[in-house]
C-alpha cells in the first residue's frame, strides 16, 4: 500500500491526496474496527500527511441502510430494517447480510448484487441523509469535500 500511495503522490501526473476506502468486514479478521482500519492503514503507508484513510463500518451497505424504504421496494418485501444504527450493524452479521436476505425472500430480484443494487438505492438520493446516521460515512464525504475546497456537510 505504502508503494501505491507514493506512487500516486509523485507519479507522472502527481495526485494532490491519496484517499483509501475499506470495509472493516473484508472477509477477514484483519481489522476489528474503523479506528483498527484506518490505524493499521496509516502503519502500512508511514506517516503522510497526504494520505487520508477512511472506512465503511462494518461494510459499505451499512450506508445504505438509511434507505431501507427503497430497499424494500427493490427487493419486493417488506421486511423490517436492522434495529440498530447503520454502523453498529453487528459484524457477524454485517449490513450486506441483511441486504442479500431481503433480496433473497422478496419478489423482485433473487439476490443482491452491490454493483447494480447500491447504485439504484441511492440513485437521486440526499447522502446528507446516511451521513447524518453513519459518522464514518460523514468523515468520508467531508474528506471528499473539504480537498476539493467545498464546505464540509
Amino acid at each position: 500500500m505504502r508503494r501505491k500511495v507514493e506512487n500516486l503522490l509523485s507519479g507522472r501526473q502527481p495526485s494532490d491526496a491519496v484517499i483509501a476506502l475499506t470495509d472493516v468486514y473484508t472477509g477477514t479478521d484483519d481489522f476489528v474496527d474503523a479506528a483498527d482500519a484506518k490505524a493499521k492503514m496509516r502503519r502500512w503507508v508511514g506517516p503522510n500527511p497526504s494520505f487520508h484513510p477512511h472506512v465503511a463500518q462494518h461494510d459499505f451497505e451499512a450506508w445504505l441502510l438509511p434507505y431501507w424504504d427503497e430497499i424494500q421496494k427493490l427487493a419486493r418485501h417488506i421486511r423490517k430494517a436492522p434495529a440498530a444504527a447503520p454502523e453498529t450493524v453487528d459484524h457477524k452479521h454485517p449490513p450486506s447480510y441483511h441486504l442479500q436476505e431481503i433480496f433473497r425472500v422478496g419478489t423482485g430480484r433473487d439476490y443482491y448484487s452491490k454493483v447494480r443494487d447500491a447504485n439504484r438505492i441511492l440513485r437521486n438520493k440526499d447522502l446528507a441523509i446516511a451521513a447524518a446516521q453513519c459518522p464514518e460515512l460523514k468523515a468520508f464525504l467531508n474528506r471528499i469535500l473539504t480537498l476539493s475546497g467545498g464546505t464540509p456537510i
